[in-house]
Protein backbone atom coordinates (compact mmCIF):
# COMPACT_ATOMS: atom_id res chain seq x y z
CA UNK A 1 0.00 0.00 0.00
CA UNK A 2 2.89 1.91 0.54
CA UNK A 3 4.33 1.72 -2.16
CA UNK A 4 1.84 2.45 -4.19
CA UNK A 5 1.33 5.63 -2.83
CA UNK A 6 4.68 6.63 -2.93
CA UNK A 7 3.84 5.99 -6.39
CA UNK A 8 1.00 8.17 -6.95
CA UNK A 9 3.04 10.51 -5.34
CA UNK A 10 5.78 10.65 -7.27
CA UNK A 11 3.87 10.32 -10.85
CA UNK A 12 1.89 13.19 -9.41
CA UNK A 13 4.82 15.31 -8.92
CA UNK A 14 6.94 14.61 -12.24
CA UNK A 15 3.48 15.21 -13.93
CA UNK A 16 3.68 18.73 -11.90
CA UNK A 17 7.23 19.43 -12.83
CA UNK A 18 6.87 18.40 -16.60
CA UNK A 19 3.49 20.54 -17.15
CA UNK A 20 5.28 23.64 -15.30
CA UNK A 21 7.88 23.01 -17.78
CA UNK A 22 5.75 23.02 -20.63
CA UNK A 23 3.57 25.70 -19.66
CA UNK A 24 5.53 27.86 -17.90
CA UNK A 25 9.22 27.63 -18.09
CA UNK A 26 9.83 27.47 -21.42
CA UNK A 27 7.65 30.05 -22.57
CA UNK A 28 9.14 32.40 -19.91
CA UNK A 29 12.98 31.69 -21.49
CA UNK A 30 11.68 32.22 -25.12
CA UNK A 31 9.71 35.71 -24.20
CA UNK A 32 12.67 36.44 -21.97
CA UNK A 33 14.81 35.86 -25.53
CA UNK A 34 12.75 38.25 -27.34
CA UNK A 35 14.44 41.28 -28.23
CA UNK A 36 12.69 44.67 -27.42
CA UNK A 37 11.01 46.02 -30.73
CA UNK A 38 11.29 49.16 -32.41
CA UNK A 39 10.79 52.36 -29.75
CA UNK A 40 9.82 50.19 -27.19
CA UNK A 41 11.18 51.01 -23.88
CA UNK A 42 10.84 50.13 -20.35
CA UNK A 43 8.61 52.02 -17.97
CA UNK A 44 9.96 54.33 -15.27
CA UNK A 45 9.23 53.77 -11.49
CA UNK A 46 6.50 55.40 -10.89
CA UNK A 47 4.88 53.62 -13.94
CA UNK A 48 6.20 50.22 -12.55
CA UNK A 49 4.57 51.25 -9.51
CA UNK A 50 1.65 51.36 -11.43
CA UNK A 51 2.07 48.39 -13.32
CA UNK A 52 1.21 46.51 -9.89
CA UNK A 53 -1.45 48.23 -9.14
CA UNK A 54 -2.96 47.50 -12.16
CA UNK A 55 -2.53 43.93 -11.61
CA UNK A 56 -3.41 43.89 -7.70
CA UNK A 57 -6.53 45.60 -8.71
CA UNK A 58 -7.42 42.97 -11.29
CA UNK A 59 -7.69 45.03 -14.45
CA UNK A 60 -6.61 42.42 -16.35
CA UNK A 61 -9.24 40.28 -15.81
CA UNK A 62 -11.58 42.61 -17.69
CA UNK A 63 -9.13 44.52 -20.02
CA UNK A 64 -6.14 42.73 -22.44
CA UNK A 65 -3.16 44.79 -24.12
CA UNK A 66 -2.83 42.74 -27.64
CA UNK A 67 -4.60 43.54 -30.46
CA UNK A 68 -4.81 40.67 -33.27
CA UNK A 69 -4.77 40.55 -36.67
CA UNK A 70 -7.99 40.82 -37.06
CA UNK A 71 -10.28 43.84 -38.97
CA UNK A 72 -11.98 43.88 -35.34
CA UNK A 73 -9.14 44.79 -33.45
CA UNK A 74 -8.00 47.37 -35.89
CA UNK A 75 -9.65 50.35 -34.16
CA UNK A 76 -7.37 49.54 -31.16
CA UNK A 77 -4.22 49.97 -32.99
CA UNK A 78 -1.87 47.56 -35.71
CA UNK A 79 -1.33 43.83 -34.80
CA UNK A 80 0.63 43.48 -31.23
CA UNK A 81 4.13 42.11 -31.83
CA UNK A 82 6.44 39.74 -29.47
CA UNK A 83 8.84 42.79 -29.02
CA UNK A 84 6.09 44.91 -27.96
CA UNK A 85 6.08 42.91 -24.24
CA UNK A 86 9.91 42.78 -24.14
CA UNK A 87 9.06 44.71 -20.74
CA UNK A 88 5.96 43.03 -19.90
CA UNK A 89 5.09 39.78 -18.43
CA UNK A 90 2.51 37.44 -19.87
CA UNK A 91 -0.33 37.95 -16.95
CA UNK A 92 -0.93 42.16 -18.51
CA UNK A 93 -1.74 40.46 -21.68
CA UNK A 94 -5.73 39.59 -20.49
CA UNK A 95 -7.56 36.79 -21.93
CA UNK A 96 -11.01 38.45 -21.91
CA UNK A 97 -12.21 42.02 -23.30
CA UNK A 98 -15.11 42.94 -20.43
CA UNK A 99 -13.98 45.98 -21.58
CA UNK A 100 -11.64 47.67 -24.11
CA UNK A 101 -8.40 46.64 -25.12
CA UNK A 102 -5.97 48.96 -23.09
CA UNK A 103 -2.96 49.18 -25.95
CA UNK A 104 -3.40 52.31 -27.11
CA UNK A 105 -4.79 53.34 -23.78
CA UNK A 106 -2.97 56.35 -23.12
CA UNK A 107 -3.23 57.57 -26.58
CA UNK A 108 -6.95 57.36 -26.93
CA UNK A 109 -7.43 59.27 -23.30
CA UNK A 110 -4.24 60.91 -22.85
CA UNK A 111 -5.99 63.58 -20.21
CA UNK A 112 -4.41 62.91 -16.66
CA UNK A 113 -7.71 64.40 -15.14
CA UNK A 114 -10.20 62.30 -17.30
CA UNK A 115 -8.31 59.22 -16.49
CA UNK A 116 -8.72 59.91 -12.35
CA UNK A 117 -12.05 61.05 -12.81
CA UNK A 118 -13.03 57.52 -14.67
CA UNK A 119 -11.13 55.32 -11.97
CA UNK A 120 -13.09 57.01 -8.64
CA UNK A 121 -16.43 56.69 -10.93
CA UNK A 122 -16.70 55.31 -14.56
CA UNK A 123 -20.20 56.78 -15.07
CA UNK A 124 -18.89 60.38 -14.00
CA UNK A 125 -17.03 60.53 -17.95
CA UNK A 126 -18.38 57.39 -19.63
CA UNK A 127 -22.57 57.02 -18.58
CA UNK A 128 -23.01 53.34 -19.68
CA UNK A 129 -19.99 52.00 -18.74
CA UNK A 130 -19.93 48.88 -16.10
CA UNK A 131 -16.46 49.00 -15.10
CA UNK A 132 -16.49 49.16 -11.16
CA UNK A 133 -15.35 52.14 -9.08
CA UNK A 134 -12.08 52.39 -7.36
CA UNK A 135 -12.52 54.93 -4.80
CA UNK A 136 -9.91 53.22 -2.08
CA UNK A 137 -7.23 54.81 -4.90
CA UNK A 138 -8.43 58.41 -3.69
CA UNK A 139 -8.55 60.24 -0.50
CA UNK A 140 -11.24 62.74 0.72
CA UNK A 141 -9.84 65.97 1.99
CA UNK A 142 -10.85 69.35 3.77
CA UNK A 143 -8.82 71.35 0.89
CA UNK A 144 -6.39 70.05 -1.71
CA UNK A 145 -2.81 70.54 -0.76
CA UNK A 146 -1.63 73.54 -3.08
CA UNK A 147 0.67 71.03 -5.35
CA UNK A 148 -1.92 68.38 -5.76
CA UNK A 149 -5.17 69.13 -8.16
CA UNK A 150 -8.45 68.18 -6.85
CA UNK A 151 -10.25 65.70 -8.95
CA UNK A 152 -13.59 67.52 -10.69
CA UNK A 153 -15.83 64.82 -9.71
CA UNK A 154 -19.77 66.18 -10.82
CA UNK A 155 -21.97 66.51 -7.97
CA UNK A 156 -23.78 63.53 -8.84
CA UNK A 157 -21.08 61.37 -8.12
CA UNK A 158 -18.82 63.37 -5.78
CA UNK A 159 -18.63 62.88 -1.88
CA UNK A 160 -21.21 65.00 0.67
CA UNK A 161 -18.26 66.80 1.39
CA UNK A 162 -14.30 67.66 0.65
CA UNK A 163 -12.09 67.49 -2.08
CA UNK A 164 -11.20 64.20 -4.15
CA UNK A 165 -7.37 63.94 -4.19
CA UNK A 166 -5.77 61.13 -5.73
CA UNK A 167 -3.14 59.02 -3.65
CA UNK A 168 0.26 57.78 -4.79
CA UNK A 169 -1.00 54.88 -5.72
CA UNK A 170 -3.80 56.51 -8.31
CA UNK A 171 -1.18 58.68 -9.67
CA UNK A 172 0.97 55.81 -10.22
CA UNK A 173 -1.69 53.82 -12.02
CA UNK A 174 -2.54 56.53 -14.09
CA UNK A 175 1.18 57.12 -14.89
CA UNK A 176 0.99 54.00 -16.33
CA UNK A 177 -2.19 53.44 -18.30
CA UNK A 178 -0.74 56.73 -20.31
CA UNK A 179 2.67 55.33 -21.00
CA UNK A 180 0.39 52.63 -22.90
CA UNK A 181 0.91 53.61 -26.18
CA UNK A 182 2.26 51.24 -28.90
CA UNK A 183 4.78 52.11 -30.68
CA UNK A 184 4.56 53.48 -34.42
CA UNK A 185 7.01 50.92 -36.41
CA UNK A 186 8.98 52.11 -39.58
CA UNK A 187 7.61 50.84 -42.96
CA UNK A 188 4.12 50.69 -41.22
CA UNK A 189 2.26 53.25 -41.98
CA UNK A 190 -1.78 52.69 -43.48
CA UNK A 191 -1.99 52.98 -47.83
CA UNK A 192 -3.29 56.05 -48.87
CA UNK A 193 -6.67 56.36 -49.98
CA UNK A 194 -5.71 57.37 -53.72
CA UNK A 195 -3.69 53.65 -53.45
CA UNK A 196 -6.56 51.82 -53.60
CA UNK A 197 -8.41 53.31 -56.93
CA UNK A 198 -9.08 50.50 -59.28
CA UNK A 199 -7.31 52.34 -61.90
CA UNK A 200 -4.07 52.11 -59.86
CA UNK A 201 -4.67 48.34 -59.15
CA UNK A 202 -5.25 47.71 -63.11
CA UNK A 203 -1.79 48.87 -63.26
CA UNK A 204 -0.34 45.51 -61.98
CA UNK A 205 1.07 44.04 -64.76
CA UNK A 206 1.47 40.12 -65.33
CA UNK A 207 4.44 38.27 -64.64
CA UNK A 208 6.24 37.82 -67.30
CA UNK A 209 4.92 34.69 -69.56
CA UNK A 210 1.56 35.43 -68.46
CA UNK A 211 -0.69 37.35 -70.75
CA UNK A 212 -3.80 38.12 -69.60
CA UNK A 213 -4.31 38.75 -65.13
CA UNK A 214 -5.38 35.10 -63.40
CA UNK A 215 -6.92 37.39 -60.41
CA UNK A 216 -8.64 40.54 -59.90
CA UNK A 217 -6.04 43.16 -59.25
CA UNK A 218 -8.92 45.79 -57.70
CA UNK A 219 -10.12 43.30 -55.23
CA UNK A 220 -6.44 41.88 -54.35
CA UNK A 221 -5.20 45.82 -53.20
CA UNK A 222 -8.19 46.00 -51.46
CA UNK A 223 -8.45 42.95 -49.88
CA UNK A 224 -4.66 43.61 -49.08
CA UNK A 225 -4.94 46.68 -47.23
CA UNK A 226 -7.73 45.36 -45.02
CA UNK A 227 -5.76 42.23 -43.90
CA UNK A 228 -2.07 42.29 -44.65
CA UNK A 229 -1.02 46.00 -44.68
CA UNK A 230 -1.21 46.46 -41.35
CA UNK A 231 1.62 44.05 -40.55
CA UNK A 232 3.62 43.96 -43.76
CA UNK A 233 3.19 47.44 -45.01
CA UNK A 234 1.14 49.33 -47.33
CA UNK A 235 4.66 49.15 -49.80
CA UNK A 236 5.22 45.06 -48.14
CA UNK A 237 8.61 46.30 -47.06
CA UNK A 238 7.38 44.64 -43.27
CA UNK A 239 9.14 45.48 -40.20
CA UNK A 240 12.91 43.96 -39.55
CA UNK A 241 12.78 41.01 -37.19
CA UNK A 242 9.04 41.58 -36.93
CA UNK A 243 7.41 40.99 -39.78
CA UNK A 244 8.74 39.89 -43.38
CA UNK A 245 8.89 41.94 -46.01
CA UNK A 246 6.64 40.95 -49.07
CA UNK A 247 8.85 42.84 -51.44
CA UNK A 248 12.01 40.66 -52.87
CA UNK A 249 10.11 37.61 -50.38
CA UNK A 250 11.71 34.32 -51.68
CA UNK A 251 8.53 32.79 -51.31
CA UNK A 252 6.38 35.30 -53.19
CA UNK A 253 8.79 35.56 -56.10
CA UNK A 254 9.08 31.19 -56.28
CA UNK A 255 7.97 30.30 -59.78
CA UNK A 256 5.68 27.90 -57.81
CA UNK A 257 3.34 29.28 -55.57
CA UNK A 258 2.08 26.71 -53.84
CA UNK A 259 4.15 27.07 -50.32
CA UNK A 260 2.71 31.09 -50.50
CA UNK A 261 -0.57 29.75 -50.99
CA UNK A 262 0.05 27.24 -47.61
CA UNK A 263 1.60 30.22 -45.77
CA UNK A 264 -1.74 32.55 -46.25
CA UNK A 265 -4.15 29.31 -45.89
CA UNK A 266 -2.45 27.99 -42.69
CA UNK A 267 -0.20 30.39 -41.56
CA UNK A 268 3.33 30.72 -40.59
CA UNK A 269 5.87 31.00 -37.02
CA UNK A 270 9.23 30.50 -36.59
CA UNK A 271 10.39 30.13 -40.03
CA UNK A 272 13.45 31.91 -41.31
CA UNK A 273 13.11 34.25 -44.51
CA UNK A 274 16.38 34.72 -46.38
CA UNK A 275 18.05 34.16 -43.61
CA UNK A 276 16.30 36.15 -41.41
CA UNK A 277 13.98 35.30 -38.28
CA UNK A 278 10.66 36.84 -37.48
CA UNK A 279 9.11 37.14 -34.34
CA UNK A 280 5.35 37.86 -35.22
CA UNK A 281 3.13 34.55 -35.79
CA UNK A 282 1.20 35.44 -38.86
CA UNK A 283 -2.45 34.22 -38.51
CA UNK A 284 -4.32 31.71 -40.55
CA UNK A 285 -6.71 33.11 -43.26
CA UNK A 286 -8.17 29.52 -44.34
CA UNK A 287 -11.17 29.78 -42.64
CA UNK A 288 -11.63 34.17 -43.02
CA UNK A 289 -11.10 34.18 -46.88
CA UNK A 290 -12.81 32.04 -50.09
CA UNK A 291 -10.18 30.76 -52.66
CA UNK A 292 -10.87 33.38 -55.05
CA UNK A 293 -10.41 36.12 -52.47
CA UNK A 294 -7.35 34.58 -51.32
CA UNK A 295 -6.04 34.12 -55.31
CA UNK A 296 -6.66 37.82 -55.70
CA UNK A 297 -4.63 38.41 -52.40
CA UNK A 298 -1.56 36.28 -53.86
CA UNK A 299 -1.83 37.93 -57.08
CA UNK A 300 -1.81 41.25 -55.56
CA UNK A 301 1.49 40.19 -53.60
CA UNK A 302 3.01 38.68 -56.40
CA UNK A 303 2.91 41.59 -58.45
CA UNK A 304 3.39 44.37 -56.72
CA UNK A 305 6.81 46.52 -55.85
CA UNK A 306 9.38 44.79 -58.11
CA UNK A 307 7.65 41.39 -57.78
CA UNK A 308 7.04 39.08 -60.85
CA UNK A 309 6.06 35.92 -60.15
CA UNK A 310 3.26 33.66 -61.17
CA UNK A 311 -0.01 34.07 -59.96
CA UNK A 312 -2.26 31.25 -58.74
CA UNK A 313 -6.22 31.02 -59.83
CA UNK A 314 -9.05 30.04 -57.25
CA UNK A 315 -8.98 26.79 -58.96
CA UNK A 316 -5.24 26.16 -57.98
CA UNK A 317 -5.82 27.41 -53.90
CA UNK A 318 -9.21 25.05 -53.82
CA UNK A 319 -6.73 22.06 -54.58
CA UNK A 320 -4.03 23.06 -51.85
CA UNK A 321 -6.73 23.77 -49.38
CA UNK A 322 -8.19 20.19 -49.93
CA UNK A 323 -4.81 19.04 -49.65
CA UNK A 324 -5.16 19.44 -45.42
Amino acid sequence: MDNKLLAIAGGSTLLYMVLSTLMAILPGIELSAVPPGPNVHDLTLLQQRGRQVYVSEGCAYCHTQQVRPLAVDQVFGRPSAPGDFAFSTPELLGSERTGPDLTNIGKRQSSEIWQYMHLYNPRSVVPQSVMPSFPWLFKVVDEAPKDIQAVPIPKKYAPPRGAVIPSRDAQALVAYLLSLKQPELPNNKPLAASATKPAQAAAHAPAPGNTTLTFDAANGLKLFATNCASCHGAQGAGVPGVFPPLAGNPVVNAPDPTEHIIVVLQGLHGKSIAGTSYAAQMPSFAAQLSDAEIADIIGHERSSWGNHAPTPTAKDVAQIRAQK
